[in-house]
């Protein structure tokens, strides 16, 4: 029954919210062929043997396949899920060469190729737009309640009833804007601007440094200034601002995202933090359990990485495509195959690592290890 109730309660959302993003991003690479008139052959949601599946008018196999980390789309003229050329291009009659997608202009292929880390960002978007619609956005004035004793805020001389107008020149408005500047500069002063009493002062601040640990165990350093607000409130826009909101907030993730793979690139934040499928596994089932808002927005997030995942440029993945399809726009015509070969085997051979390392991550962070040390022992 324990085992049953554990299928429920993770594996079940994990393969459902994998299913569904993959789905999307494998959507982006079939519509955007299709357009160009790309023969697509299988549209599969998961690799290895086919569950079920059926075969569209058009010619494509859609299909269920066994194992759900992934999917593809294989176009007419791939030698393989990865889209590698076929040998038989060159052997292709003139009606062949008009559906295949290694015979069409760069600037399609290179299309085909960003639809889909480009649809993810969308659907992101699409997701977030609908919670800022229906249910709200939490917002929260930046107007101080509380000080902390000791805390750097005391320090700088900041008061309860403040308003935070600007940090470092930028604009803010909301409480949780002040809180993610903070939070990524420990230890850095801020040039701060506030309203007091109907007047506008300058303040120097400077996050103090605090360790903080999740509830997976992940450690990161973080700045804190030691204020409060407590005015929360959850504000729904309508669907024109609700899209500019969720737009803003896509690219504000894509953003930290891209700076904390930066920071763990560079050492200066732990690799630990790198999770794999039994952890997202974990944080779905979780999510899960707290109703439909947490999942969806847990959901925005996934695609967003996702998308940015596959943008960057390591072979067999889109990155690595447009990567390839970069040179050829740079010297006149395509790389040679067995060098595109070589680096798809590079590429493969690094993401299999990371694969496995978030793996070991994940086993390490959810006590795996330990206890199969401890039967050993």
């Amino acid at each position: 029954m324990d085992m049953f109730s554990g299928v429920l309660t993770y594996v079940v959302p994990f393969v459902v919210v994998l299913s569904i993003l993959v789905f999307v991003h494998e959507l982006g690479h079939y519509l955007v062929a299709r357009w160009n008139g790309v023969k697509v052959e299988v549209f599969s949601i998961g690799f290895g043997p086919e569950i079920f599946g059926w075969t569209a008018k058009s010619g494509t196999r859609w299909k269920i396949s066994a194992v759900p980390l992934g999917g593809f789309v294989k176009m007419y003229g791939d030698a393989d899920a990865a889209s590698t050329p076929g040998g038989e291009l060159a052997e292709m009659t003139a009606e062949q060469k008009s559906v295949s997608f290694h015979h069409k202009r760069l600037g399609q292929r290179a299309a085909i190729v960003a639809a889909g880390p480009g649809i993810n960002f969308l659907f992101a978007i699409l997701l977030l737009t609908g919670l800022y619609a229906v249910v709200g956005q939490p917002f929260t004035p930046a107007v101080v309640d509380q000080v902390m004793p000791g805390s750097a805020a005391e320090q700088a001389d900041l008061r309860s009833g403040d308003r935070v107008v600007a940090v470092d020149g930028g604009a803010i408005s909301r409480f949780e804007e002040l809180q993610r500047i903070v939070q990524e500069r420990p230890g850095q002063a801020l040039a701060v601007v506030i309203e007091r009493d109907g007047q506008q002062m300058d303040l120097t601040l400077t996050p103090q440094p605090h360790v903080l640990t999740d509830r997976f165990g992940n450690e990161r350093t973080i700045g804190r200034l030691g204020v409060q607000s407590n005015q929360l409130q959850t504000v729904r826009h309508n669907p024109v601002v609700a899209i500019w909101e969720a737009t803003k907030e896509t690219a504000f993730l894509s953003g930290a995202t891209l700076k904390a793979v930066g920071q763990i690139i560079v050492g200066t934040r732990s690799t630990d933090e790198l999770g794999g499928p039994l952890r997202i596994g974990q944080m779905s089932g979780e999510v899960a359990q707290g109703g439909i808002v947490p999942l969806i927005w847990f959901m925005a997030i996934l695609s967003i990485n996702l998308g940015l995942i596959n943008l960057f440029p390591i072979p067999v993945l889109d990155g690595g495509h447009l990567l390839f399809y970069a040179a050829e726009a740079v010297r006149g015509k395509p790389l040679g195959q067995r060098v595109q070969e070589y680096a798809s085997m590079a590429g493969l051979a690094m993401v299999v690592a990371l694969m496995v390392f978030a793996t070991w991550n994940d086993l390490v962070q959810l006590k795996v290890v330990s206890f199969l040390g401890s039967l050993i022992g």
